[in-house]
């Protein structure tokens, strides 16, 4: 048994999970499991750069996680951050805010490498399911990037694509510095033509629609599945393997896309974090169902955060 903590540093949220691993039988225990949103792509699609606000919000959690860590004794800690830390210029002086707090240099990984984490992390405890067929199709929706994995026992192809709910809320909800309430025809439009875009590219390396059941990560999908429940709070027990249909999904996109700040803000299960990229996170999900012909998703609370802890074990 090795107790050990993982950060994941996306371009919405930061989170932690300390949990101890045990190879043997395959089992990860959760000791504290934790998210903030940060927002540290903040403009990164439009500037190239990490805002300096963006940064102190995400120096104020990795305090907050330091504690976290110590409290718990954690014996290994690995720290992946993803598109946005990826995409700026000023990557560095993130790189050097985190060591000198954690104490561990922020690996700024690759998509593939981004993909193979997700997919082990969401796939570990699915197998030898006999009511899910295999390949798996492991789609992760982030906030500035996507990641799409085709495999069974291991990754048989992955690709990384720059479609997530932050970066394609900038790009095309947003008017005038604010975000458009509700989105107009056009602005949706100009979002599906991007998202399908990105299908196409994905699916020049991933074989899409070989897989038999497909798999939903990260915030977008887990908060569709919320708001399609209708939960009266966020539940992770009533989100983790849930299975969301295609129609209740079209159903829920749909209803974000026509509804104000205000409607999406007062759904109980909803992060205030997410109100204003949630329509464009389900647009995603929506878009891949539809290209891979999906008539439903199976929802994972575990994802990326549980592969890099298992790397450490």
């Amino acid at each position: 048994m090795t107790r050990v903590a993982a950060v994941d540093c996306g371009t919405n949220s930061i989170r932690l999970l300390v949990a101890d691993a045990d190879p043997a039988t395959g089992e990860l225990t959760d000791l504290d499991r934790r998210m903030t949103i940060v927002r540290l792509g903040q403009g990164v699609d439009r500037t190239g750069r990490l805002a300096p606000e963006a940064l102190e919000r995400t120096f104020a959690a990795c305090r907050e996680y330091a504690g976290v860590i110590k409290e718990h004794g954690a014996e290994r800690l690995r720290f992946v951050a993803t598109s946005a830390s990826r995409d700026a210029e000023n990557r560095d002086d993130f790189v050097r805010g985190v060591l000198d707090i954690l104490g561990v240099e922020p690996e700024v990984i690759t998509g593939d490498q981004e993909a193979a984490f997700s997919f082990t992390g969401a796939t570990k405890e699915l197998t030898g399911r006999a009511d899910l067929g295999t390949p798996y199709l492991v789609v992760d929706i982030g906030g500035g990037s996507t990641e799409f994995v085709v495999g069974d026992d291991r990754v048989r192809a992955a690709r990384s694509v720059d479609v997530g709910c932050v970066r394609m809320t900038e790009r095309h909800l947003v008017h005038d510095g604010a975000v458009t309430d509700p989105p107009t025809e056009a602005q949706v439009a100009a979002m599906r033509a991007d998202i399908e875009a990105a299908l196409d590219l994905a699916e020049r390396t991933v074989p899409l629609r070989e897989a038999r059941t497909l798999v939903g990560l990260a915030g977008s999908v887990t908060s569709v599945s919320a708001i399609a429940q209708e939960l009266p709070a966020y539940d992770s027990a009533a989100i983790h393997h849930s299975r969301v249909s295609h129609d209740r999904v079209r159903e829920t996109t749909d209803w974000l896309l026509r509804s104000s700040h205000a409607e999406r803000a007062a759904v109980p299960s909803l992060h205030p974090g997410r109100v204003d990229v949630i329509a464009a996170g389900a647009l995603v999900l929506l878009a891949v169902m539809e290209r891979t012909g999906a008539e439903e998703v199976v929802v994972s609370e575990h994802d990326i955060l549980d592969g890099i802890a298992w790397s450490l074990a």
